[in-house]
């Protein structure tokens, strides 16, 4: 597997996985990851319990017919019992009319209830997803994490619907079989019994074998889909770099080690199936042999050891197909296995007990007392270190420095993306730690450099800042940002999709849009991060003018590179290295000299 891909993929795995490698390959032999799935199975016990009674029923009537073929062999066929006869075909006619019913039954329920947990799992993960911490995803590629969402979810619904139905049906009919092969004939039935071990003996070791594989498969598909939505998110700089070819032939070898994973767990499943299906079929002709001495010694009658020999049939046609459900199992297991471990993670940032609410109306005052924080990728590096300042209700403060400084860690931490490793972030005088973040983030308005525009129409992309907001709203909304006449230029209007990520769009309508987003959300802390560093100067003239609108009566908190959009902020905060080493306007700043006036003298001759 190439070099790039394990840099994509595997992180994954450590991050998810980290304290559990041990306890996994101990689980490598179990279904025990499974019981994980219970709980979703739990709210649907009616039908359960429906499917049971389908079961039970169409098992039963199966069971029935040796019966009566054995009476009908003993009795004989002559003109003196030709109404017992026609009985008896009489009544197999009701008795496929029950199987044909229970059956159909069966696997209508079997399968209901294996798409709605399926469904009721990929909610669950989903949600788990949305709430995991953004250091979850700093060393998680999303194609890992969407390969876990879709094939692994998929391999344990073929498993809960037509897997189950399949298994189900057979451990009854094999159960019942059994049962009735010991009524029939207790001697032949021990001969069988000295059978099993042998059939049970591969199911344990090409059991393993398939679940190493299955486990090994799955991830491997995993590799595969991160790599490849890495690269489909990027195509304009695969294409502009002309990577395109070697990204090919990475795929390539990617997908055939997935391949030659499946083939290698499809070989083994077929030799499951080949062992069990030969050593039951060669049980049950051995002991049809000895049966039919029986039968010419006179100690069996016939239509005993054909009634004996249709259950054993029964038994062995369940156990081969059982041993096909087996693999199929294992595979599910293997993916429960992963989803468990993706639903065991906890996010690093909670809602704490009790947290403390913030005061009403929120004014908007932000305070950075001695933070000190370091990213979990990079623990030993602080990314801010020993940071204060203060910004007032109402005020604009810029944070300024070169690349690397800890601009953006100020934002992550004011919006408890990550909680600071000492000092303390305090909004309206509480401290955002023991605040429900949710509540927080509400509190907080975002127009960052990369504006996410959703695949959907621009007034539902506006409105995501707000839900409940009407049209009129979020025509407002649009028109303040100077978003109203591009939306209203199109086709449909407000209804138009710009494409994923809004690929149909330029970056100042993008940028727009994200303005009209935040205005819609009415917040009363801004936070603004290079929202206009890569305009051309009309679209950065618009977006600036949308900003001054969406900025007024707010406390506002700018990251910017590019000085003179700043230069009229009431404060500059100068960090350096993740310290602040400067605070003041921009006149003050010049005057003192050191890292602001080099760097406005710089921009500024330039």
């Amino acid at each position: 597997m190439s070099e790039d891909v394990h840099h994509s993929a595997r992180p994954a795995q450590s991050s998810s996985t980290d304290g559990q490698t041990d306890t996994a390959a101990a689980r490598a032999t179990t279904l025990q990851p499974l019981r994980r799935i219970v709980p979703f199975l739990a709210p649907y016990r009616g039908r359960i319990l429906a499917a049971l009674v389908a079961l039970m029923a169409a098992a039963s009537a199966t069971l029935v017919v040796p019966l009566a073929i054995r009476r009908m062999i003993d009795n004989g066929f002559s003109r003196e019992n030709a109404l017992f006869i026609d009985q008896y075909f009489g009544m197999l006619i009701v008795v496929a009319l029950v199987l044909a019913v229970a059956s159909a039954s069966r696997f209508y329920f079997v399968t209901w209830i294996g798409e709605r947990v399926v469904a009721d799992l990929r909610d669950a993960v989903f949600r788990k997803l949305t709430e995991l911490s953004l250091s979850f995803y700093e060393v998680t590629p999303v194609g890992e994490v969407l390969s876990r969402l879709t094939a692994d979810t998929t391999q344990i619904k073929e498993a809960f619907g037509s897997t189950a139905s399949v298994a189900l049906r057979n451990m009854v009919l094999f159960i019942g079989a059994v049962v009735m092969m010991v009524v029939t004939s207790l001697k032949l039935s021990g001969l069988v019994l000295l059978a099993l071990p042998f059939i049970v003996l591969p199911l344990v070791v090409f059991g393993r074998w398939v679940r190493r594989l299955s486990r090994k498969a799955q991830d491997t598909l995993a590799d595969t889909a991160a790599f490849a939505t890495e690269r489909l998110t990027a195509i304009q700089t695969v294409q502009a770099f002309v990577r395109q070819f070697r990204d090919q032939e990475t795929f390539s070898r990617v997908t055939g080690t997935a391949f030659d994973t499946a083939r290698q767990r499809a070989r083994a499943r077929a030799l499951l199936t080949a062992c069990i299906i030969f050593i039951t079929f060669s049980s049950v002709v051995a002991v049809l042999w000895y049966g039919a001495r029986d039968v010419l010694d006179g100690r069996l009658s016939a239509g005993e050891l054909s009634q004996f020999v249709l259950y054993a049939a029964f038994a062995a046609g369940a156990m081969g197909a059982l041993s096909e459900v087996w693999g199929q199992v294992q595979a599910a297991a293997g993916a429960a296995e992963r989803l468990s471990e993706l639903l065991s993670i906890e996010p690093d940032i909670k809602v704490v007990d009790n947290p403390q609410p913030i005061p009403e109306p929120a004014r908007g005052e932000i305070r950075f007392e001695n933070v000190m924080f370091s990213y979990p990728t990079r623990p030993d590096f602080a990314a801010i270190n020993d940071v204060s300042f203060a910004v007032a209700p109402g005020e604009t403060v810029a944070i300024v420095g070169p690349s690397g400084a800890g601009k953006s860690t100020i934002f992550n931490l004011l919006l408890r993306f990550y909680d600071p490793r000492g000092g303390s972030v305090r909004l309206d005088g509480v401290d955002v730690a023991v605040a429900d973040p949710n509540v927080v983030r509400g509190l907080v308005a975002l127009v960052p450099q990369d504006t996410v525009i959703f695949s959907m129409s621009a007034k539902e992309n506006i409105r995501y800042g707000r839900p409940e907001a009407s049209d009129d709203e979020v025509e407002a909304a649009a028109r303040a940002a100077l978003a109203h006449d591009f939306i209203s230029g199109t086709p449909k209007g407000y209804e138009t999709v710009f494409g994923e990520r809004g690929i149909a769009l330029s970056g100042g309508q993008r940028q727009r849009l994200a303005v009209a987003r935040a205005l819609l959300k009415d917040a009363p802390v801004l936070l603004l991060d290079e929202a206009t560093s890569a305009l051309d100067a009309e679209s950065e003239k618009l977006v600036q003018q949308a900003l001054e609108h969406l900025m007024q009566g707010r406390t506002t908190l700018v990251i910017a590179h590019r000085l003179a959009t700043v230069r009229n902020a009431d404060r500059i905060v100068v960090l350096d290295a993740g310290k602040v080493v400067a605070q003041g306007s921009h006149d003050e700043l010049m005057q003192q000299g050191g890292l602001y006036a080099r760097l406005a003298e710089l921009q500024f001759e330039a």
